[in-house]
């Protein structure tokens, strides 16, 4: 009976010591008195000194003179399946170096990269053929939406009551609204060049003579037989460097140097003038046209080794 009694009134003790330590447990940090020193701590690192009664790692390592960082970073929890933590535990065992967390931040990372870019970026990989095909289709049914809603504002405006007369002018303004949203997606869209160089050259045997020359090299070069025509297709996409024949059908290759060097969304594209015209005579317009450079007609391919070094760096 003694024994019992022993042995009950130490479970008691036992008990009431059990619940002070899960009282003083749960107690909060910041009741217990701190020293300046774990003040100081806990403002540097913005970290606890003391959690839940007790001194943390934290502020020991802190005393030591150990670089503690600020707690700039949230932590977040990750549930998955049993199988599925096995076998990405297998898969790190052999790659070694990407964790959940560095997984975690590559993802949100490319998925804000994905949704940041604009339309303008997606409908860049069109050809633009397409581009102007979507063009043309919105365009269509537009030119008539805004003409009968204009015919209607200027001739019969005095017979519409108030509210139709209203309608009216929304639908025109919206029509006008659409129309410089398609002109300034769609028409002014720089799709990215299926090719390296643009040849503007007006003989048709030079043209294929050099586009042969520069598949077999690994560079896609296109060649149009017209000054205007070189222009047009800059309109649309952006080569990596421009061949250039000074005599041409319909403009001066000098002209067209300088439309292009003038234009501050094609000035950085080198031009290189490809003609028959005397050297001396070529080099006088250099600096006036801000040429890049000339190669000679009759040419040896080993001329053409200036142009594919600019290729390769572009």
């Amino acid at each position: 009976m003694v024994q019992k009694l022993a042995r009950s009134k130490k479970n008691d003790e036992i008990n009431d010591k059990s619940d002070k330590e899960e009282s003083y447990m749960n107690n909060d940090h910041n009741s217990f008195e701190k020293s300046d020193e774990m003040k100081k701590y806990e403002k540097e690192t913005g970290r606890y000194a003391i959690w839940r009664g007790i001194i943390t790692e934290g502020f020991r390592r802190w005393q030591k003179g150990e670089k503690v960082y600020h707690r700039d970073k949230e932590r977040i929890s990750l549930y998955v399946t049993e199988d599925t933590k096995s076998k990405w535990l297998d898969y790190t065992k052999n790659t070694g170096e990407l964790t959940i967390s560095k997984l975690i931040r590559e993802a949100v990372t490319a998925f804000i990269k994905s949704k940041s870019n604009n339309h303008k970026y997606s409908l860049s990989k069109l050809n633009p053929q397409a581009i102007s095909n979507i063009s043309h289709t919105l365009k269509e049914p537009l030119t008539s939406i805004k003409g009968y809603s204009q015919l209607l504002l200027e001739n019969y405006k005095e017979k519409l009551n108030v509210q139709v007369l209203d309608t009216v002018r929304n639908i025109f303004e919206q029509s006008i609204l659409l129309e410089k949203k398609i002109i300034n997606i769609l028409d002014n869209i720089k799709v990215k060049s299926e090719y390296d160089v643009l040849l503007i050259e007006d003989d048709l045997a030079t043209i294929r003579l050099i586009t042969s020359y520069f598949e077999s090299k690994g560079f896609k070069c296109k060649g149009v037989v017209s000054g205007s025509k070189g222009l047009e297709e800059l309109g649309s996409t952006i080569p990596k460097l421009i061949l250039l024949d000074i005599i041409l059908p319909d403009l001066s290759g000098y002209d067209i140097c300088k439309t292009i060097k003038s234009d501050k969304e094609w000035a950085n594209i080198p031009v290189y003038f490809l003609t028959a015209i005397a050297g001396n005579e070529v080099e006088k317009n250099l600096a006036d046209t801000k040429s890049d450079g000339f190669i000679l007609k009759p040419f040896n391919f080993s001329d053409f080794e200036v142009i594919f070094d600019i290729l390769k760096k572009s």
